[in-house]
């Protein structure tokens, strides 16, 4: 009853899973290489690092664009609801004859073009090239990393394969002890003790084997969990590593790690990125330069022009009533002058065509408005000590980087050193826990032919048996040892030395 939810469970976590790691397949023989590549693609965590030289990438190009000029464009429209307008205390256009103001329609529109030059602009380039080298260093250590892992990981494969082989030959050791004994124990040499303790032996070598064997399972698990993948996929790995002397010269090596060394390399880096940080903020103390240009304009259009016409009539009016007052006045003379013609004054309908053309504005005949040019030369002088405090502050991350690689370098040539030291240290100890192997597998065959002539007891044999065993494990323990030493090594050296 709990089969069906579980494995429905395990439909919609499989669905759910990335497309990548669902379409990426492990061949069926991994290789050391295949293995690699496989987790450059679909690692989550190096992906989310590898991200990172996008938007660095993307900060150069931002550095370019803050060369270039600003533009800005605008654009509106407003209206103005109908009503009395106050534009003064206790005073509003009512007050002045300008009642029942219509409502007005509006729109403008403004395009602004600014250019500011300073230092910290003129280095931004240099400054954001070298923060994307030194992402690139972060990535390039994030993937030296993830190779070391990937290979330890394929190494272990490796180390847990072999312990299933030793496991099945001490199984197979116990089972033929106990046919051993089953014989003995026939012609009467030995107790049906003997015949128990080989099957207790037997026992115990299948749970061994049983734990070897899931040992094997689970390290395959973990190298597909480095690679991304699913962890459901069958494969073998192919590649063999040569067990061979170590006879790489330490000064060599030395070099190439000076120069190849991942971390190392992100350190120098970061160092670069931090000097260009400095020159930065010396900028603070330097003048910078702000140019500003504009044009806009603006229209503004009242729902009923009676209002306008209104108030041109008024004046139409006045003039006529001024024009008869100057006659009045002219005519009172000694000497009349001539009379003006008031009759030529009227209110026409061109006018009241001129008044609705100029009203008709909204939204896009538009009236400009002044053309604006500045210039702005900026010196700081004073700001509380914060320029000297961000400039000491670039300077003290400058050192830190600085000690940070020389602190590296040191690292890398003892790290170096010992590591070639217990190579071939490691080296020598397998070859003799080699030989350690074939004494034990020689006393092992000795013990098996002086138990079936009766001349040792059957737990002086599984005494035999076990140092044998002891011995095979040892042997394999101190050439994997080796393997992993040569990780480390390629992981310091940062290049390939198999």
């Amino acid at each position: 009853m709990k089969t069906r939810p579980r494995l429905l469970a395990l439909t919609l976590l499989a669905m759910a899973s990335p497309a990548s790691a669902q379409q990426q397949e492990v061949p069926a023989a991994l290789s050391l290489q295949e293995a690699v590549e496989i987790a450059r693609t679909t690692n989550p965590g190096f992906l989310q690092t590898r991200n990172d030289e996008a938007l660095a990438d993307w900060d150069v190009k931002q550095s370019y664009g803050q060369l270039l000029p600003t533009a800005n464009a605008s654009g509106g429209l407003s209206w103005q609801g109908p009503g009395e307008q106050q534009f003064a205390p206790g005073l509003t256009l009512g007050d002045l004859g300008f009642a029942d103001q219509p409502s007005y329609y509006g729109s403008s529109y403004g395009l602004n073009l600014g250019y500011q030059l300073d230092w910290a602009t003129l280095n931004g380039p240099n400054q954001a090239k070298a923060q994307r080298t030194a992402t690139i260093g972060g990535i390039a250590a994030a993937e030296a990393n993830l190779i070391a892992q990937v290979t330890t990981a394929y190494v272990n494969v490796l180390r847990q394969d072999d312990a299933v082989r030793i496991s099945q030959q001490q199984l197979e050791n116990a089972e033929f002890n106990l046919r051993l004994a089953q014989g003995q124990l026939e012609v009467g040499q030995v107790t049906p003790i003997d015949v128990g303790q080989a099957e207790v032996q037997v026992g115990r070598a299948r749970v061994t084997l049983l734990q070897t064997q899931n040992g094997a399972t689970t390290s395959r698990m973990r190298l597909l969990q480095l690679l991304g993948l699913p962890v459901d996929q069958p494969f073998e790995p192919s590649t063999v590593f040569e067990f061979s002397e170590p006879e790489w010269d330490l000064g060599l090596l030395t070099q190439m790690a000076l120069g190849g060394n991942p971390e190392l390399l992100r350190r120098r880096y970061s160092t670069d990125a931090a000097d260009a940080n400095v020159s930065s903020a010396w900028s603070a103390y330097l003048p910078s330069l702000s140019l500003f240009t504009g044009w806009s304009g603006f229209t503004r259009e009242a729902s009923s022009v009676e209002g306008q016409i209104v108030q041109a009539q008024s004046r139409v009016t006045g003039a006529i009533s001024q024009c008869v007052a100057t006659n009045d006045l002219y005519s009172r003379l000694a000497n009349p002058l001539p009379p003006l013609d008031c009759g030529s004054i009227a209110f026409t309908d061109q006018q009241r065509r001129q008044i609705e053309q100029a009203n008709s504005q909204f939204p896009f005949d538009f009236v400009q408005s002044p053309f604006r040019l500045s210039m702005t030369v900026s010196v700081p002088i004073f700001q509380g000590l914060s320029r000297q405090r961000n400039l000491e502050a670039a300077k003290l991350q400058l050192n830190d980087f600085q000690q940070q690689v020389r602190e590296q370098e040191l690292a890398v040539r003892a790290d170096l050193a010992i590591e070639v030291e217990n190579t071939r240290t490691l080296y020598q100890s397998a070859l003799l826990e080699e030989q350690n192997r074939q004494l034990a597998e020689q006393q092992l065959n000795l013990a098996r032919e002086r138990y079936q002539l009766g001349a040792i007891t059957f737990v002086e044999l599984v005494d035999a048996q076990t140092v044998f065993i002891q011995a095979d494990a040892d042997r394999t323990r101190a050439i994997f040892a080796y393997h992993d030493s040569v990780t480390t090594l390629e992981a310091l050296v940062g290049a390939s030395l198999r």
